[in-house]
């Protein structure tokens, strides 16, 4: 199928690429299908595309590149929404805020995107509590957890 992005125009994708938030993304309840596409020579950051509005692209990046003892647990309502079974082939990235210079960068850590890499049921989930934040400097710091 061909879609319309932000950063890289037409493109092809197939359906097993596509990633499903059952409820939408915070902000954006509607935008229930993404895909996660590349960055050209970069290798920490990609992009989450929506899959039905091309100028909705977020920058997103693993946070564990970038933190150490970044965790987390899940509320069983989530576990139960993404059907997870095990650890296995989970997967979590965060939403990035690209400052100038570049080293001011932040992730949300406090909202990690997490994605069940087997059925591809993915969900932003909320920290409550959490010693992350919304604006989590990627470089330089550490979190003590």
């Amino acid at each position: 199928m061909k879609i319309h992005t932000r950063y890289h125009g037409q493109i092809d994708i197939s359906e097993q690429e596509i990633l499903y938030f059952q409820n939408g993304i915070p902000g954006f309840p509607d935008e229930e299908q993404f895909i996660i596409l590349a960055l050209p020579n970069q290798d920490l950051f990609s992009v989450l595309q929506s899959i039905g509005t091309a100028d909705l692209a977020f920058i997103i990046t693993n946070p564990f590149y970038f933190i150490d003892n970044y965790q987390f647990k899940l509320d069983q309502a989530t576990i139960d929404q993404l059907e997870i079974e095990t650890d296995v082939g989970i997967s979590v990235l965060g939403i990035v805020t690209v400052h100038e210079p570049f080293e001011k960068t932040t992730a949300n850590l406090q909202a990690p995107i997490v994605i069940n890499t087997k059925n591809n049921l993915a969900k932003q989930v909320i920290l409550n509590d959490s010693i992350y934040k919304i604006k989590h400097p990627l470089f330089g710091q550490s979190v003590k957890g």
